[in-house]
C-alpha cells in the first residue's frame, strides 16, 4: 500500500468504470518503455534509482559543506536557473515554518540567477549587504546567461569582502563531473564541487546535489527526504493499476485529455505548498509539452485564488481538471475564538479548528467544481515532513514519465527550450550568433 492516497472518487461523471482497465495494456508498454530503456530519452532514467543509488561519499561531504555554511554564513545564495534551484525552492519552503527566514539565528537560503532583473540582483546585495554569505552556483556548463552573471556578481562580492583565499573557500559548485567552463574554474581554484549526473535530468534533479546542498543548509533531513523517496522507488514499480497510484495518476490524466481535458490544475490549500506546484509545472511542461501536444500545467492555491480564479474553473471553457494536494495533518492548528457579541457572524464557528474549516471549504469546492464540469483528483499527503516530501516527490516524477510515454513522446528532452536561447543570444550579440542577430533585428 502506498504512502500518499489517491482519491479518484470524484472522477464518476467523466469517467467510465472500465475505462482504467482499458488503458493497462498502454501503461505495461509505458512501463516497459521506462524500466527497461526501451523508449526514447533512455541516457536520462538514472533518477529512477537516485533514492537508493546514489554517491554515498558525495552525500556525507554535502552534509559537512551544509555544516560549515550553516555554522560561518548568514545566507547561501544558491545560483540556479530552472531544475537547478526549483527543487531545492520547494523543498525549503515546504519543509519549513512559513516564515522561519525571521529566526535570526538560521541561515538563510536565497536563490538567484533564475532571472535578468536588474531590480532583483540590486535588491538582494542591498539585502545581503555586509552579512557573512557563500554561494553555491549550479550549473551544468557554468556559461547559462542567468546564472553565470548572477555568479559573476556574488563572486566579485565574495571576494571584495574576504579576499581571494577566504572567497575560494566559500564557494560551492554543482556542475558536470568533468567537463565545462565551471567545472575547469572550479578545478583552477579549488572550490568544492558537487556532481550534475549525466542521466538525470534538471527536472528530474531535486534528489541529486543539485538540490540536497541547498536543503541540507536550510536545516532540513536530506536522509529523511531520500528515505521517503526510496520508499517510493520500492513501492511504486508494479505497473498493475490496481496497486500504483502514481501509475493510475498517469492512466487517469491522459484519459482526461484525450476527452478535451487539455489543461491541469494542481491545487493546495497551504500556501507553503506554491513553491511545488511551480517544481511540479517544469516537470509536467517540459516533459510533456512537445509534438504540438500535451496537458497544459497550471496552478492554484486555494482559498486564495478561489476569490480570483474560482470564477473562471467554475463556469469557464471546459477544458480543465484539477490535482489536489491535500495535507490531512497541518503543521500547527488554531481554534476559532469566541466573542461577545456575534458582529461578523462566526458564531457558528466558534470553538471550531481552522484546519477543520480548510477542509470543508476543500469538500465544498471539490463538489463545486465537479457538478460545474470539472473532474478533480486528489493525492493526500499526511504531514509535511521530509519523509512525505521524498515519496511525492517521486509520486509525481514517476507519474509524469509514464505519462508521457502514454502520449507518445518522449518525456526527458526539451528541444524548445534552445529556440529563444538562440534569438536572445544573436541580439546580445553573443559571438557566433551574429547572423541570427542581424536577421532578428530586421524582424523587429
Amino acid at each position: 500500500m502506498a504512502y500518499v492516497n489517491f482519491d479518484t472518487s470524484k472522477l464518476g461523471k467523466f469517467v467510465h468504470e472500465n475505462e482504467l482497465g482499458e488503458m493497462q495494456a498502454m501503461v505495461n508498454a509505458a512501463d516497459e518503455q521506462l524500466r527497461k530503456g526501451t523508449g526514447a530519452g533512455s541516457d536520462f532514467r538514472d533518477w529512477l534509482d537516485l533514492p537508493t543509488n546514489y554517491d554515498h561519499e558525495e552525500f556525507d561531504r554535502i552534509k559537512q559543506a551544509a555544516a560549515k555554511i550553516r555554522k560561518d554564513s548568514k545566507f547561501l545564495i544558491a545560483i540556479g536557473i530552472g531544475g537547478s534551484y526549483l527543487g531545492a525552492q520547494m523543498a525549503i519552503d515546504v519543509l519549513h515554518n512559513n516564515f522561519y527566514t525571521r529566526n535570526q539565528d538560521d541561515t538563510q537560503v536565497i536563490f538567484a540567477g533564475n532571472s535578468l532583473s536588474s531590480s532583483y540582483l540590486s535588491e538582494l546585495l542591498d539585502y545581503v549587504g555586509d552579512a557573512d554569505f557563500s554561494i553555491n552556483v549550479i550549473s551544468k556548463s557554468g556559461t547559462t546567461t542567468e546564472p553565470a552573471i548572477a555568479f559573476r556578481i556574488f563572486r566579485e562580492k565574495l571576494v571584495a569582502k574576504y579576499g581571494e583565499k577566504e572567497a575560494n573557500s566559500r564557494i560551492y559548485v554543482t556542475t558536470d563531473k568533468k567537463q565545462g567552463a565551471l567545472k575547469r574554474e572550479a578545478d583552477v581554484n579549488g572550490w568544492e564541487s558537487f556532481v550534475i549526473l549525466d542521466g538525470v535530468g534538471g527536472r528530474y534533479s531535486v534528489l541529486s546535489p543539485v538540490g540536497l546542498l541547498p536543503i541540507a543548509v536550510s536545516g532540513a533531513s536530506i536522509d529523511d527526504l531520500m528515505a521517503g523517496a526510496r520508499d517510493a522507488q520500492n513501492e511504486l514499480t508494479d505497473p498493475d493499476l490496481t496497486k500504483n497510484p502514481a501509475y493510475q495518476y498517469a492512466a487517469y490524466r491522459n484519459i482526461l485529455y484525450r476527452k478535451g481535458f487539455t489543461t491541469e490544475i494542481l491545487e493546495n490549500y497551504e500556501p507553503n505548498l506554491r513553491m511545488f506546484a511551480e517544481w511540479w509545472k517544469q516537470l509536467a511542461g517540459e516533459s510533456e509539452g512537445k509534438d504540438q501536444k500535451g496537458i497544459y500545467p497550471s496552478s492554484a492555491n486555494f482559498t486564495t485564488d478561489l476569490h480570483s480564479l474560482g470564477q473562471y474553473i467554475q463556469e469557464g471553457l471546459r477544458n480543465l481538471f484539477e490535482t489536489v494536494i491535500k495535507l490531512d495533518t497541518p503543521n500547527a492548528d488554531v481554534t476559532v475564538p469566541s466573542a461577545e457579541k456575534d458582529l461578523d457572524g462566526l458564531g457558528y464557528l466558534e470553538g471550531k479548528s481552522l484546519d477543520w474549516v480548510n477542509t470543508k471549504a476543500y469538500e465544498g469546492v471539490v463538489l463545486a467544481h465537479t457538478d460545474g464540469g470539472v473532474p478533480v483528483m486528489t493525492v493526500h499527503i499526511p504531514d509535511e515532513k521530509e519523509y512525505s516530501l521524498g515519496y511525492l516527490i517521486y509520486f509525481f516524477e514517476v507519474g509524469i514519465a509514464i505519462s508521457g510515454y502514454l502520449n507518445g513522446i518522449n518525456p526527458f528532452n526539451q528541444p524548445g527550450v534552445e529556440a529563444y536561447k538562440k534569438n536572445m543570444f544573436g541580439l546580445l550579440g553573443k559571438p557566433g550568433f551574429e547572423e541570427i542577430g542581424d536577421e532578428l533585428n530586421k524582424r523587429l
